[in-house]
């Protein structure tokens, strides 16, 4: 009974903030206590009993109350942090506290005009004593309590002393390095699980994340250098607790296991409280780690020292501990069990790959540290299933873009195509054809997938894919036929004048192709007899590929040939998909997405490198190749003002420049020979073709080895923006309980229906 009579009192409360046309004082106590002091209220209870209209009424109507209430809660917390919340009532007050931060902050944000009010300092009250720091902006007392709450004895953390009246810790006198939430990066000893610690630590951390939100309330601008002035203060030296939290947030993230104890059903007979501080957890890494450009070349590393931190973890064992927490956490919804659903699933790998994107931009040794060995492969496989998973699905895109972008980087380092050459075993059920092969094989077989039977919002990613593919083709040993077919159908499907014709840019596409062919035969000719007979079986494509016709009368014929969406799937024999997949389905209808912004063109995030004879790599400086794009992707059709000489002119421009000559000479010289064999034994059996062309050799019979060419990531303020509006997006969507900012007015992306 006594919990539905604190709901109604602070029902109450609310109800006469909201009706009150006068200012209430600040002094008076038995009023605004009634928010924090004499209730329990859950946080969903305090999303239910203060509406959003009933804020923005105060907001618009009575605005010196809101600014007290925020006011007095801040000076609550504050009194909580410098106390060290002794009673289980000052804990209560400051959860109090900080669930009615969560729920009122978004609405300060989302007019402009109320904006500055945490920057502005509240003056001091005549004949009151005034707060230690009141001199300070309420943003940065609110963020210093957060974090001095974070490491508060016997309620976030565990006390190191016998509990009694007389030796309660002095919160100021902690070390809080002393008390990091879980073992691992530069801390040994796991302290014992306390699921009370993990729930507060979680409320808090909810409340800061809020605080971060500013960003969600300005409109996208690649120009926008501005750094959000929440996260740059709390990741600043004032905070004093900035490396331990940093430390916990990164340990807890890499030190949770799912699964548990290995005991089915594990998770339905018991609550996970870690979950939804790992959820948290990562969500606050992901949205601070943020990166000014130009301040890694000041003298000690970035100004935010989130950042700084993660950039300098160099120990193999630190480096490995995050290495094998995010694979084990992104491979877990691929663990298979004879029992349904008896293992747990996570939902936050979105999260877990932004976070790995960002410990590889940030910390080279990190990056070098994966490409190392094979446990590379043991990140590459998750994320190959999740792109292949999402391909159908629209609300899924800003995946498909992250996985995409973390592979692209990945393929910018020789390591990584090495790597590949490793056979792949495991058997995670995909709904792709069976095969036998290797890891760059299930990469190969499942990019062809995502183009040829991916939604269309995916045509800007097939330059990226394709990138990819050139970046490791010098290194792949022996494709499989499957992996051989599949890049011939998707030269064959590129190649069709309707194609080629219908869009300026889509001819990028099949210059890559042919450049992976060129790769494999020049530096990998021995192994690859599957690609070189699928060259000689599709040879018809190569010449009219030469024979293409530029004038334009050819070209009008050609367009007006019936317009295919998507990529044809004739030719493509597809195999029985793997026992026990899901064929990837498009969302629900009515599932939420957020907008994201336009990635630029693959020109504009990648820079050419060629490789040297030691192995070393050049930068060469941009040029006018028929690569180079100016437009994001092929999305963009045939300019109709362009005039029909200018677009001829084109087409005979980059037909000239087709890299041809290397697949012609080989085929020049293999086909007799392989005809030659048929007629003489009669052959119709590929695999005697297949063994004769395992032992030939082109050893002085081909055009001079080209140099390789790498085309590396490069990060520039349009990727920083999509990853701005990528990463709230996620942010927003996932925090559903409670919906912290639904029906509020952001701007940085859209909130869309399916």
């Amino acid at each position: 009974m006594g919990n539905a009579d604190s709901k109604l009192n602070f029902r109450k409360a609310v109800v006469q903030l909201t009706t009150k046309t006068q200012p209430v004082e600040a002094s008076d106590d038995v009023f605004w206590d009634q928010f924090w002091v004499d209730s329990s209220t859950t946080v969903q209870d305090v999303f239910a009993l203060v509406p959003a209209a009933e804020i923005r009424a105060v907001r618009e109507e009575s605005p010196s109350n809101l600014a007290t209430l925020c006011y007095k809660a801040v000076e609550r917390l504050v009194r909580g942090a410098d106390s060290g919340c002794p009673s289980e009532k000052e804990r209560q007050t400051v959860l109090n506290c900080t669930r009615l931060l969560t729920r009122i902050l978004p609405y300060i944000f989302e007019d402009a005009d109320w904006r500055g009010f945490f920057w502005s300092t509240i003056p001091g009250r005549a004949g009151e004593k005034q707060l230690e720091e009141i001199c300070r902006p309420l943003a940065e007392s609110l963020l210093l309590a957060i974090a001095d709450l974070l490491f508060c004895p016997d309620f976030t953390i565990q006390s190191h002393k016998k509990n009694s009246p007389d030796t309660a810790d002095d919160i100021r006198a902690i070390d809080s390095c002393e008390y990091i939430w879980e073992a691992g990066v530069g801390f040994a000893q796991a302290p014992p699980l306390n699921y009370l610690h993990d729930l507060n630590r979680t409320e808090l951390l909810k409340l800061l994340l809020t605080c971060f939100s500013e960003a969600m309330y300005l409109p996208p601008s690649p120009e926008n250098k501005v750094l959000n002035p929440w996260i740059s203060f709390f990741c600043s030296t004032e905070n004093r607790h900035a490396l331990p939290l940093f430390t916990s947030l990164l340990n807890v993230v890499c030190a949770y296991d799912p699964v548990g104890y290995g005991i089915p059903y594990n998770h339905l007979l018991f609550s996970d409280y870690r979950e939804q501080l790992v959820e948290q957890a990562v969500q606050i890494l992901i949205v601070t780690l943020e990166h000014e450009a130009g301040s890694a070349a000041s003298a000690g590393g970035p100004d935010n020292l989130f950042v700084n931190y993660l950039s300098r973890i160099h120990r193999e064992e630190d480096l490995s501990f995050v290495l094998k927490g995010l694979a084990r956490l992104l491979n877990n919804p691929l663990i298979q069990t004879y029992l349904p659903r008896s293992t747990k699933k996570i939902q936050f790998h979105q999260e877990l790959l932004i976070l790995f994107w960002k410990f590889c931009d940030f910390n080279k040794k990190f990056l070098f540290f994966v490409l190392k060995s094979s446990d590379v492969l043991d990140m590459l496989v998750p994320i190959l299933f999740y792109l292949n998973d999402a391909r159908a699905d629209q609300s899924r895109l800003g995946l498909m873009h992250i996985g995409v972008f973390i592979l692209l980087l990945l393929s910018g380092e020789r390591n990584f195509g090495v790597r590949l050459n490793k056979p792949y075993a495991l058997r995670v059920p995909m709904d792709i054809p069976v095969f036998t092969g290797t890891h760059a094989d299930l990469l190969i077989v499942i990019f062809h997938k995502i183009i040829s039977s991916g939604h269309q919002r995916l045509q800007p990613l097939f330059d990226c894919l394709l990138t990819i593919i050139v970046n490791i083709s010098p290194y792949l040993k022996s494709l499989s036929m499957v992996a051989a077919n599949k890049l011939l159908h998707l030269l064959e499907a590129f190649s069709t004048p309707w194609f080629l014709f219908s869009s300026p840019q889509n001819h990028h596409l099949v210059f890559f192709l042919l450049e992976v062919c060129n790769n494999i035969i020049q530096y990998q000719f021995d192994g690859n007899f599957n690609l070189v007979y699928a060259i000689i079986r599709k040879r018809s494509v190569f010449h009219q590929l030469a024979n293409l016709p530029s004038d334009t009368a050819s070209i009008q014929r050609a367009l007006q040939k019936k317009k295919r969406t998507g990529i044809s799937r004739t030719n493509s024999v597809e195999n029985e998909s793997m026992e026990g997949s899901r064929p990837a389905v498009p969302a629900e209808p009515g599932t939420l997405k957020a907008s994201l912004e336009a990635t630029p063109g693959i020109d504009k995030i990648t820079e050419k490198s060629q490789v040297s004879q030691d192995g070393t790599m050049v930068t060469l400086p941009h040029s006018d190749s028929p690569h180079t794009s100016t437009k994001s992707g092929i999305a963009a059709g045939a300019s109709d003002s362009e005039s029909n000489s200018e677009r001829d002119h084109k087409v005979s421009s980059w037909k000239a420049k087709l890299p041809l000559q290397t697949i012609m000479r080989l085929l020049q010289v293999l086909v007799p020979q392989v005809e030659k064999i048929c007629i003489d034994k009669g052959l119709t059996d590929e695999s005697e073709i297949l063994k004769f062309l395992q032992h030939g050799t082109l050893v002085g019979l081909l055009p001079v080895p080209h140099p390789i060419l790498i085309r590396k990531y490069q990060a520039n303020a349009g990727t920083a923006m999509w990853f701005r509006t990528y990463i709230w997006g996620v942010i927003y969507l996932r925090n559903v309980d409670p919906p912290i900012w639904y029906d509020t007015d952001i701007r940085l992306f859209e909130i869309q229906r399916i």
